[in-house]
């Protein structure tokens, strides 16, 4: 269970330097949510929810997205 966490958590890091703009950046984040709360037992809608608000305001953080 845990390793399946951790692989999960991996993946959509890795994944999230991908991401361009707010919307698919939270499209990820509430895949990534419901995934892990599905994974931990937990409510899916909950984890989406969370996941997407956490994606979509990712570049708000101090740093921000960086446009290449």
């Amino acid at each position: 269970m845990r390793k399946y966490i951790v692989i999960l958590a991996l993946a959509t890091t890795t994944l999230a330097g991908c991401m361009q703009t707010p919307t698919e950046r939270g499209l990820a984040g509430a895949v990534a949510g419901a995934a892990l709360a599905d994974a931990m037992d937990e409510n899916m809608v909950a984890g989406a929810a969370l996941g997407g608000i956490a994606g979509a305001a990712s570049c708000n953080v101090v740093g921000g997205c960086r446009s290449y």
